[in-house]
């Protein structure tokens, strides 16, 4: 068994977080495991945005074309498949066909207000 020996001095160690405040590394540590928003703001990257202040009928008039499109394209590759691929193409088809239509109707509602 090893003790330890008394031969040299000892020394004291601040283990306070006062020893820290001039030490600019253990700060940056601290904020960011302490304070995550303070270190560096989190910026969220979108691959598209909707502008600002389009009204709601002018974007369900877009989303409308955009389902228009949608369906148009499901139903040519449908036109080119055979058996259960056919069919499971044919029903994107339909739910996109419906989806356009809840869209339609809700600007035929917009517009008759």
């Amino acid at each position: 068994m090893i003790t330890p020996s008394n031969d040299s001095p000892e020394m004291e160690t601040d283990v306070t977080f006062a020893s820290l405040k001039g030490n600019a590394a253990a700060q940056r540590a601290l904020d960011y495991y302490l304070k995550p928003a303070v270190s560096e703001p989190e910026i969220e990257e979108k691959l598209f945005e909707v502008k600002r202040g389009i009204s709601s009928e002018e974007a369900m008039v877009h989303a409308s074309g955009l389902l228009r499109c949608a369906a148009a394209t499901a139903y040519e590759s449908a036109e080119n498949l055979y058996g259960a691929h056919r069919d499971l193409a044919f029903s994107v088809v339909h739910m996109i066909d419906l989806a356009k239509a809840m869209v339609d109707r809700s600007l035929d509602g917009a517009r008759a207000d």
